[in-house]
């Protein structure tokens, strides 16, 4: 494999938010970024093997029949990659066992969510235990939040952040858990990554419209045990310059927007392992 950063971005079926999250890779400083149809996946004529860091953007995906990412997971876990037999899942898998990096936002988190990528309990990443379901206000929320990074979290993509304000738009997106055992565990384990919070406090919350869709311990987004495969609801990639701050040409802001640490942590380490 080549020592430059090759990231992969999917695309197709009902995504639209790849051309923001390779861009976002770009200026992150990756060497090698492509958009990948799912199609070429499938077909054989490109594998995850040839990259390290994975992106699975946001948007409609199968235009959200069955629920947001539904049909896509199942396409994960049956499609089988042509001439091979093996499944698209298997291949990620591997990915995944080789020390790749994934980063699932939106409609990503919901399919990473929704195949069993996310949490991986005990190293088990196709078993299901968490989903996103449909908003408490019943309608399709787009606004900005204010998150904050769990103190301790082992996740790669939030290192040296603490408070952050990103850009939410969706319909499903409430997090919950299949049961409160599921839900310690995240908790016990370090696994909750960044949460919703007030812009007041800066401490999670589940007041609405802070908690835009009354996510359970206000979950944003969650990360594995080995911090490499990481979900969240709100677009770092979509404040990637002050500019896409709503309040740009009100306050003085720096000009790299602040979501494109999540990608600058991701880049730099993965340059650190291909250095060490």
């Amino acid at each position: 494999m080549t020592s430059q950063v090759r990231v992969i971005v999917t695309a197709g079926y009902g995504t639209n938010c790849e051309m923001e999250m390779a861009n976002a890779c770009r200026l992150a400083g990756a060497d090698q970024v492509d958009i990948v149809h799912l199609s070429d996946l499938l077909d054989g004529s490109v594998r995850m093997d040839d990259y390290h860091f994975l992106n699975l953007p946001g948007g409609f995906l199968d235009g959200d029949n069955l629920g947001a990412a539904q049909a896509g997971a199942y396409r994960l876990r049956n499609a089988r990659v042509r001439g091979t037999g093996e499944r698209l899942l298997d291949q990620l898998l591997k990915f995944v066992e080789k020390g790749g990096l994934v980063l699932g936002v939106c409609n990503g988190f919901q399919l990473m969510a929704k195949t069993g990528l996310l949490p991986g309990f005990d190293g088990d990443y196709e078993q299901r235990y968490v989903s996103l379901t449909y908003n408490d206000s019943g309608r399709f929320e787009d606004r900005w939040v204010t998150c904050k990074v769990s103190p301790g979290s082992s996740c790669i993509f939030t290192r040296g952040i603490d408070r952050i304000e990103l850009p939410i738009r969706h319909g499903e997106g409430k997090f919950v858990t299949i049961d409160t055992s599921a839900r310690d565990r995240l908790v016990a384990e370090g696994l909750i990554a960044l949460q919703y919070a007030s812009p007041v406090t800066g401490e999670p919350t589940q007041d609405y419209p802070y908690n835009p869709n009354g996510s359970e311990l206000a979950i944003a987004g969650i990360c594995d045990t080995t911090g490499r495969l990481m979900g969240l609801m709100p677009h770092p990639e979509a404040f990637h310059h002050r500019t896409n701050h709503p309040r740009w040409t009100r306050e003085e802001l720096p000009e790299e927007g602040a979501g494109l640490a999540f990608f600058r942590n991701a880049v730099d380490y993965v340059r650190e392992k291909l250095g060490s």
